[in-house]
């Protein structure tokens, strides 16, 4: 079994930075590909980034790119998000999927493990 639990959400200003993270557990934690997407309230869950189980490889959705970077060490994971808009607003999840090696997954339907979410709001 894994265990995620993010941190880190809150409240920023347009404009600001904020970094979250995501703390991993469990018999498998060493061996899974980890990513972050988040939700707004009605919609569905979109992809934000992606890292490999190597720390090889990472993916980032096309309109995140240059504002946000994920990284990992050891059980945890962050993202720094830098740059906020308004409509980076939502609850930002954690999901991991037993892996190896140098992949990474962007849709919602390959993860295995889902954190209970952190919310992020941004003022304006």
């Amino acid at each position: 079994q894994v265990r995620l639990v993010e941190s880190g959400g809150g409240v920023v200003q347009a404009g600001g930075s904020l970094t979250l993270s995501c703390a991993a557990s469990g018999r498998t934690s060493g061996s899974i590909a980890m990513g972050w997407f988040r939700q707004a309230p009605g919609k569905e869950r979109d992809f934000v980034a992606a890292i490999s189980v190597s720390d090889s490889a990472t993916r980032y959705a096309d309109s995140l790119k240059g504002r946000f970077t994920i990284s990992r060490s050891q059980n945890t994971v962050l993202l720094q998000m830098n740059s906020l808009k308004p409509e980076d607003a939502a609850i930002y999840y954690c999901a991991g999927r037993n892996s190896y090696g140098a992949v990474v997954y962007t849709k919602e339907e390959f993860y295995d493990y889902w954190g209970q979410g952190t919310q992020v709001t941004v003022s304006s």
